[in-house]
């Protein structure tokens, strides 16, 4: 947990990167022969909240920097894991 902790948090320009991580991957997927048959909007999904939560992560480092507890990434990170393996599996089915 603390991995996570030490990568995700206060550092919304890593946040963005998994969103670029999973953009990529859409564009493979997309204009590639080898996402030929697969559902690549799919990941569209992924994309948003992973850039939603960069977004979230930059307005609690410049609003609120002192914020130590952080009880709202209980369900934000959850939710983030759940999104991106399930529309993972549907972009490959």
């Amino acid at each position: 947990m603390d991995f996570l902790t030490s990568l995700f948090v206060a550092k919304p320009f890593n946040i963005l990167a998994i969103a670029g991580v999973f953009f990529i991957l859409f564009l493979i997927m997309r204009f590639t022969a080898l996402g030929e048959g697969k559902h690549a909007m799919a990941l569209l999904i992924p994309i948003i909240a992973w850039a939603l939560y960069a977004v979230w992560e930059w307005a609690i480092v410049t609003w609120s920097p002192d914020a130590n507890i952080r009880i709202d990434l209980l369900i934000i990170w959850p939710v983030l894991v759940i999104l991106s393996i399930w529309f993972l599996i549907k972009a490959w089915r």
